[in-house]
């Protein structure tokens, strides 16, 4: 069985594609690797997984020197041509999209690029779809839709018709446009709704590594809405079991469209989140309280039940030991950094 992975070099991205070698299935990683965050973390994350830098050229597939299953190529999903000869070629019977332009406050910052890649590029990937129809499509949606949804905890079926940022507003025409296919084209589509993701590999403009940094230097980390905030903080093998568990499940819908939340199904309080996180570094952080920012909300919490129903699974990774796991990575990875920096 082939899957193509979209985002192979993201922080979820990245696992994904493990999740899915490890089920011995043949991978194909899709990724632009641009400059949103640090290319050299997503280089590193390829070349955990055995894709070399150097051997890394635009449109041209690299195989793994570990596993010989994964192959990675470098593209947009915004190169339509380019996109539709991998669909042709490739014939892949799953299609996980994790590509897309992330970061709610860069949102503000900067919209237009936003509409390219996820809106411009998910309409790419819904074409190729619908003239190479995998098994199935599956879209990594996000728990921002819910926008400031004053209902607890959030449900599929609950009205998502108010974002607060850009991104959030991308994410829901992304489903929208995904519906709009299935009933179209008889496309089996589900679109997974990610909370606040964290772990090892994760992306630097995130709360986890941002944190950790700071904590890390001895500086003050930036306490938003003075620390009075909930997440349901989702440990990534939690997120990444779900992604293939949702892959390889059956539709009974008509049309075969659905949605899906992906949480942890318990919100943690931020502060307690700092104080685990100290924890696992071994060190006190400097708290800087600051005011809500625009387009943040104070709480989220994904209801799991369609998840269970459908999958019979339910991720469960305690905060503390996913921190733990997330901190004695940061310090191995970022000594070995500092040290070759050095050299």
């Amino acid at each position: 069985m082939k899957v193509l992975i979209t985002g192979s070099a993201g922080f979820i991205g990245f696992h994904t594609v493990n999740k899915f070698l490890e089920h011995g299935f043949e991978v194909v990683g899709l990724d632009n690797i641009n400059d949103y965050y640090s290319p050299q973390l997503k280089y590193a994350r390829l070349q955990e997984s055995g894709i070399e830098q150097d051997e890394i050229k635009w449109y041209q597939p690299v195989t793994s020197l570990i596993n010989p299953n994964y192959r990675f190529i470098r593209m947009n999903l915004e190169d339509k041509q380019q996109l539709f000869s991998l669909f042709q070629t490739e014939k892949f019977d799953f299609v996980v999209n994790l590509a897309a332009q992330a970061g709610v406050r860069y949102s503000i910052e900067n919209p237009d690029v936003y509409i390219q890649s996820n809106i411009v590029g998910f309409h790419f990937i819904l074409e190729a779809c619908r003239y190479f129809p995998p098994k199935h499509l599956v879209h990594a949606s996000s728990s921002s839709v819910y926008g400031a949804n004053a209902k607890i905890p959030f449900a599929e079926d609950d009205k998502v018709d108010a974002p607060v940022s850009l991104y959030a507003a991308t994410k829901k025409s992304n489903e929208l446009m995904a519906h709009a296919y299935s009933e179209l084209y008889k496309l089996p589509i589900t679109c997974l709704r990610f909370f606040t993701v964290y772990g090892p590999w994760g992306r630097p403009d995130m709360a986890p590594m941002l944190f950790a940094k700071a904590i890390t230097d001895g500086k003050p980390i930036k306490v938003f809405n003075n620390g009075e905030m909930e997440r349901d903080f989702t440990y990534v093998e939690d997120i990444t079991d779900g992604v293939f568990k949702s892959t390889l499940s059956a539709f009974t819908e008509t049309p075969k469209y659905r949605v899906l939340n992906l949480g942890n199904g318990s919100p943690v309080n931020l502060m307690e989140f700092i104080s685990e996180l100290e924890k696992g570094l071994k060190k006190t952080a400097l708290k800087n309280y600051m005011p809500m920012q625009p387009g943040d909300v104070p709480k989220t919490w994904a209801n799991q039940e369609k998840l269970i129903e459908l999958t019979h699974y339910s991720p469960n990774t305690p905060l503390a030991q996913g921190l733990k796991q997330f901190a004695e990575w940061y310090t191995k990875y970022y000594e070995k950094k500092a040290v070759e920096h050095a050299l």
